[in-house]
């Protein structure tokens, strides 16, 4: 597993939100998952004082902590966690921990209170204007996360950087077989000298040429290229090849090729176009994007049907990587039991697939 590129499931482009938090008084909580890094502009006021990109809350002077939670964009399984301090120096929280929760479909606030809460990072030391990155162990599928700092103070960002892991039920019979938020994910690339190729796999358009893969500039014979890890293996049946803002700079060609063969032979690419291409679709679990001979690319999308094999893959890894407390409330206490679950057909019933839309939790 290449860490490199895991995405920060908790990010605002996935999808993720801060639901709740005990105090923002000097800076909003909003900011804590912004996919940016953090700025700042000294003697920069508002009514309040000093404009900070980040979340603080007021100096305490009663007992007691702040916290912010989090719902992730994509729940999945949480490898690393980032809490970046960054500008805060006299007003940075000097310790702070992480928990997280897996729940069914959309807890309030209040609700979430009463959710089972499994620690991620131990309650830890914390300087000023540093990136501190915690290891994470914990192996389940979480939808919440809940920043506790102790007090009080500012944190720049929060990153949660994991895997994502998709309630199959919620996929329909043809889907983006490549995208983040359906569990695929970036294996390696060539160059990223401008943009993180993870970017391709975001949800959405790109707003601006920042927001897509861009390589540096080759002075060789090669080319550049980035392998994806599909959701699970599947048939693509259609290729979106997005160069929207790359107008100087997109790549003149492009090929596709999956570990069961072509998808699609180098083909002649447009600038700022979304390209979209007809596949016969050839099976694969993993697909290579050639880009010839460099440049930058907004989108890749591959929808396609997931394999008999694939379908059992996303079930049985949704079904082994729920905490016990949302797999009991789905399938019973019985279900604890039987984990890991060898194969889909010891799956309990609960948790096979009625067919594909037959609704699901997050």
């Amino acid at each position: 597993m290449n860490e490199l590129y895991l995405p920060d499931l908790a990010a605002r482009d996935l999808g993720g939100s801060v639901v709740a938090a005990t105090d923002e008084l000097f800076a909003e909580r909003e900011n804590l998952i912004k996919a940016e890094p953090p700025t700042f502009r000294p003697h920069t006021f508002g009514p309040k004082g000093q404009l900070m990109d980040g979340w603080e809350t007021r100096r305490r002077r009663t007992p007691g902590v702040d916290h912010a939670i989090v719902r992730l964009g994509c729940p999945g399984i949480v490898r690393k966690v980032v809490i970046d301090t960054a500008f805060f120096t006299g007003n940075y929280p000097p310790e702070a921990s992480v928990e997280a929760c897996g729940v069914a479909g959309y807890p309030s606030p209040d609700e979430l209170a009463d959710a089972d809460w499994t620690p991620l990072v131990a309650r830890s030391r914390l300087s000023g204007d540093t990136v501190h990155e915690f290891a994470v162990t914990e192996p389940h599928r979480f939808t919440h996360v809940r920043l506790s700092i102790y007090p009080d103070g500012g944190v720049a960002r929060l990153r949660v950087f994991g895997e994502v892991v998709a309630d199959p039920r919620l996929l329909p019979p043809v889907f983006d077989l490549a995208a983040l938020e359906h569990g695929g994910r970036v294996l390696d690339c060539s160059n990223s000298f401008y943009a993180t190729p993870n970017n391709l796999l975001k949800p959405g358009l790109a707003r601006v040429m920042g927001e897509g893969w861009e390589t540096a500039r080759r002075r060789d014979d090669g080319n550049d290229w980035v392998s994806v890890r599909l959701a699970c293996a599947g048939r693509p049946l259609l290729a979106e090849i997005d160069t929207t803002h790359f107008v100087g700079n997109a790549p003149g060609w492009a090929s596709l090729t999956g570990d069961g063969g072509t998808l699609l032979p180098r083909t002649r690419l447009q600038p700022d176009t979304r390209h979209r291409f007809v596949l016969d679709g050839t099976q694969a679990s993993q697909v290579r994007l050639d880009v010839f001979p460099d440049g930058g690319v907004s989108r890749l999308r591959l929808y396609g049907a997931p394999t008999e094999t694939g379908r059992a893959e996303l079930s049985l890894r949704f079904a082994n990587a729920l905490p016990d407390g949302q797999l009991v409330g789905l399938a019973g206490e019985s279900a604890v039991r039987g984990r890991p679950y060898p194969d889909a057909a010891a799956l309990p019933e609960a948790l096979r697939l009625a067919g594909p839309g037959a609704g699901g939790d997050r």
